[in-house]
């Protein structure tokens, strides 16, 4: 169809109580996969670029923004693009100018007050350039940086801290510390669906879920219900992808040629993918 806003496949969600999935990419093999996924799903996709996949790539968003826009304009599913976790000053005014329609800054592990002041003035600047904007409040674990677990006391998303934090940053929408965490490699991660139902209730923007590979696909379903709007998923994509790419080598070590190996890991990249749009995405009535 078209490379579209993701406020409006966001908004959309929200109005009817669904959710959009959100998948980290690394490479041009990723976002074809992604989007081969949507199409084969019947559903849109926002495909995400992080300021760690952009020092993969020497520091430079464009090349891989530029690609994964192309494919986007290809799709026969609507695709958005979306700049995730970026924390650099530079990066961010570098994505005002740029394919993405939307930028996640996180300024998250800083202390409240300057989360809000660093995140206002951010949302300022993008809300000017036209750009969605996501913010952070609570820990989600799983970052090197940051090894809290996600289940320590104080970590979670106060819900009256919450309402304080969005009327004062003028966020599009809030990444809620609910009990998962990113890159986990296994799917245990236990969600708190209660403080989500919470959060819904409380807040006037659509709520997003990160570290979503570790989770169920029936807690993934009960998070939807609950009232979480976007679903950020990545590890489960890499996994997929090296998986295959390991098995395609340990078959037959004469090989050589990179397509030999990628267009299979490419095929269960969008396989994972596909399952995951249709476990997020459906529609839920609440």
């Amino acid at each position: 169809m078209a490379l579209v806003s993701s406020r409006e496949l966001i908004e959309e969600a929200y109005r009817a109580g669904s959710a959009v999935v959100a998948f980290n990419v690394i490479t041009l093999e990723h976002a074809e996969a992604v989007t081969q996924a949507a199409e084969n799903a019947g559903l849109p996709v926002i495909v995400q670029i992080s300021e760690n996949a952009t020092r993969f790539h020497g520091g430079r968003f464009e090349p891989i923004a530029a690609a994964a826009a192309a494919v986007a304009r290809a799709a026969a599913a609507r695709v958005a693009l979306h700049l995730d976790h970026a924390t650099e000053a530079g990066l961010v005014g570098d994505a005002l100018n740029s394919p993405f329609s939307s930028i996640m800054y996180d300024a998250g592990a800083l202390p409240y007050d300057d989360n809000v002041a660093r995140t206002r003035a951010v949302a300022a600047r993008a809300h000017e350039a036209g750009l969605w904007v996501e913010a952070e409040l609570g820990y989600v674990g799983g970052k090197p940086d940051a090894p809290r677990s996600a289940h320590a006391d104080g970590v979670r998303t106060d819900p009256d801290e919450a309402v304080a934090f969005v009327a004062a940053t003028g966020v599009d929408a809030l990444a809620v510390a609910v009990g998962s965490r990113h890159a986990m490699h296994e799917r245990t991660a236990r969600l708190d669906v209660d403080l989500i139902a919470t959060l819904r209730a409380r807040l006037t923007v659509p709520l997003v879920l990160h570290g979503s590979s570790g989770v169920p696909d029936e807690l993934l379903r009960a998070a939807v219900a609950a009232g979480m709007t976007k679903i950020n998923i990545g590890t489960a994509l890499n996994i997929a992808m090296t998986r295959s790419v390991r098995a395609s080598l340990a078959a037959d070590d004469t090989v050589v040629d990179p397509r030999v190996y990628l267009a299979p890991a490419r095929e269960e990249v969008a396989r994972v993918a596909e399952h995951l749009l249709r476990v997020c995405g459906g529609e839920v009535v609440r």
